[in-house]
């Protein structure tokens, strides 16, 4: 039984991750700041032990490495960093006018990068072992298109876009350190989806994204290690 590991899974895209990886009969890690949100209680319950629920807050380094400590011994073919954060100034508060020039809320924008950026790389770094020892070997983190410095057309989203597109180069130097050790690493874009963060106007849908990004990641193979792809195959420019 292959496992993945599923960071955000309380809601959004990591929430429909879960339960199509459950679906299919997968052994699910859900990891969440709330382990007691509704959707994700229900799954697992129904789940037979195969979805086991776990607290976590990437922004904390130390509950990253407890949980690590935790699950040691356990091979994980697919870790993917779902978790992250658009910061206060967001889509669902101003749209697209969010983090315009002269608005900049530093902090916040220290926060977003916490999460957005440092959190998948201490999972990487934690996870190593465990994904190394695993028949997948694949660490696949959620950036966005947003991160992309050719198509940045509009400007603004300081916070959000800086954090992406570190996420993105984190990604890439990582899929080189860690061809030796036989793993596939890579950024993806999940489209503009119907989520809390993308909001009600996206076109589209969770089930949507998930599926199309649970194929591309069944088929990736070593050449595909710090590619930058959207969530139905297309590979996207940096």
């Amino acid at each position: 039984m292959p496992t993945v590991l599923i960071t955000g899974a309380g809601r959004g895209l990591g929430l429909e991750f879960v339960r199509q990886y459950a679906a299919d009969g997968w052994r699910v890690l859900a990891c969440a700041r709330d382990p007691g949100a509704a959707g994700l209680v229900e799954i697992a319950a129904k789940s037979e032990g195969r979805v086991t629920t776990h607290a976590l807050d990437v922004g904390d380094h130390a509950a990253i490495e407890a949980l690590a400590g935790e699950l040691d011994g356990t091979a994980i073919d697919v870790l993917l960093n779902v978790a992250g954060t658009m910061g206060a100034d967001s889509f669902a508060s101003r749209g697209m006018g969010a983090q315009r020039f002269g608005r900049s809320d530093y902090d916040d924008w220290l926060q977003t990068f916490r999460v957005n950026v440092f959190g998948p790389m201490k999972m990487a770094e934690a996870f190593l072992p465990h994904v190394a020892a695993s028949a997948g070997k694949t660490i696949v983190t959620l950036t966005s298109v947003v991160g992309s410095m050719a198509s940045n057309l509009i400007g603004g989203l300081y916070a959000y876009r800086s954090s992406k597109a570190a996420a993105n180069a984190v990604m890439k130097s990582m899929s080189v350190d860690l061809k030796r050790h036989g793993i596939i690493a890579l950024p993806m874009h999940p489209g503009w989806a119907k989520t809390d963060m993308g909001g009600p106007k996206a076109p589209v849908e969770p089930v949507e994204s998930v599926a199309g990004m649970r194929r591309v990641i069944a088929a990736l193979a070593p050449e595909d290690a710090g590619r930058f792809l959207q969530y139905d195959g297309t590979e996207l420019p940096w």
